[in-house]
């Protein structure tokens, strides 16, 4: 007479994928340098920009926060900090910051 463990390989599985989505969440961190963050802009398909922290500091980004406040509150559909403008607009003034 034997016996089965039939919820031993699920288990395995599911710490297999649970490794990897932690690899993968790991990557999205590094791939960010130190004194920089994420942002993601766009009106309907969003894309992600790397931007120095020092734009916190500058009033019109600080605007944007203020527009993503007021916007999303502090729940950001794509996980992160998510801008409502459209993608021209914000490379149109990261460019202006950058160049002061």
């Amino acid at each position: 007479m034997g016996f089965r463990l039939p919820r031993v390989v699920p288990a395995k599985k599911f710490l297999e994928l649970e490794k990897d989505l932690s690899r993968k969440a790991e990557a999205m961190v590094i791939d960010v340098p130190k004194g920089h963050f994420a942002v993601y802009v766009g009106d309907s398909e969003k894309k992600r920009f790397i931007v120095p922290v020092s734009l916190l500091s500058q009033p019109s980004f600080q605007n944007l926060l203020i527009q993503a406040e007021d916007e999303y509150g502090f729940d950001h559909p794509m996980g992160g900090l998510t801008i409502p403008c459209s993608e021209n607009t914000f490379i149109d003034l990261i460019s202006s910051l950058n160049a002061s």
